[in-house]
């Protein structure tokens, strides 16, 4: 069974030229099979603010109304997904970018409403492998936006950790899966104001532990949540840190174990 990485990159990379550049020059060594998930950015903030749409946040999560939905498809399924598509492609790494509508990969439902009406916004439920499969055995590159739909017409904002996570479990079947979260840390930090206090390994105990002693910024929470979701569910490996660990083993990072 050959190995497969599922990568995530968010917008420390995205929302700049030249690590963007640096990063897909790297990508596009890795040898064997490989899907890249990506985030939005400040693009769809800084459209939309052109726009005159107004952006809302609540607890750090966008509310996603009709006009928000359209501006976010439009940068992220448009512009950064092609954008990266064609930086592959000049490295001559075959990529074909993707939505969880195209080939029906990933389905999800509209957030359900307690106390926080999220607007457009996608759960997953299910990821379909069949199409993924047949590119991948022909050495094509999948590169997910963080956009899926509900199999009713409805597209949905939907959080690209979670994205990558659900594609690493999805794939497990066909591949032993890697999940790699690359962000602009070098792991999980047990000071958030100190880079090298990174803490190198976490297993479900002791995350237990640094939850109750609210050691770990509770921004990373979800992202780590989503690493523990992966690893029960058959993921072979799962990392946190700048997106050096995946070129090199001794650079620091944050290893996820059960």
């Amino acid at each position: 069974m050959k190995t497969l990485k599922v990568i995530k990159i968010g917008g420390n990379i995205i929302d700049n030229e030249a690590a963007l550049s640096s990063f897909i020059k790297d990508f596009s060594t890795i040898e064997g099979p490989k899907v890249l998930v990506h985030g939005g950015g400040k693009l769809a903030t800084k459209l939309a603010n052109q726009m005159n749409v107004p952006v809302k946040m609540t607890e750090g999560r966008r509310i996603t109304d009709a006009a928000t939905l359209d501006i976010i498809t439009m940068v992220y399924a448009g512009k950064i997904n092609k954008n990266i598509v064609a930086q592959l492609e000049a490295r001559q790494c075959n990529a074909i970018g993707f939505s969880g509508a195209d080939g029906n990969t990933i389905i999800s439902e509209k957030r359900p409403i307690k106390t926080i009406d999220y607007g457009f916004v996608g759960d997953v439920k299910k990821v379909n492998t069949a199409t993924l499969e047949v590119l991948l055995n022909n050495n094509i590159t999948p590169v997910f936006c963080a956009i899926t739909h509900d199999e009713n017409g409805q597209l949905l904002n939907t959080n690209a950790d979670t994205i990558a996570s659900e594609l690493a479990i999805g794939l497990t079947s066909i591949f032993k899966t890697e999940l790699y979260y690359c962000f602009e840390k070098n792991g999980v930090l047990e000071n958030v104001e100190n880079d090298d206090s990174v803490i190198e390994n976490i297993n479900t105990e002791s995350y237990k532990t640094l939850k109750e002693n609210n050691i770990i910024f509770e921004g990373m929470l979800p992202k780590l949540d989503n690493c523990f979701h992966a690893i029960n569910k058959n993921v072979q490996k799962v990392c946190i840190g700048k997106s050096k660990m995946l070129f090199d083993a001794n650079n620091k990072h944050t290893t996820i174990t059960k």
